[in-house]
């Protein structure tokens, strides 16, 4: 079983260098998908982000994306290319 990266949104913050509110309120059920990007341990208010998942899907959707197209990571792991 491999282990994963958790981070808190202030630590997603300083790794991607997004301001911490545009991660809660742009990317966080848009771009980042709870049980794919981020999850809340234990049911609770709390969210921890999955650094793996973010860091791959940055990756791919980047290289897989030509300027000016529009994509949409879905939670399988695909991207809905519209």
């Amino acid at each position: 079983m491999m282990s994963q990266t958790y981070l808190t949104t202030d630590e997603l913050s300083s790794r991607i260098k997004y301001d911490v509110r545009t991660i809660r309120e742009r990317l966080k059920d848009s771009v980042l998908i709870e049980g794919v990007h981020y999850l809340r341990p234990f049911g609770g208010r709390k969210i921890l982000f999955v650094w793996e998942a973010i860091e791959r899907d940055m990756k791919t959707v980047s290289c897989q994306q030509p300027v000016g197209f529009s994509a949409i990571p879905m939670a399988n792991g695909a991207i809905l290319h519209g």
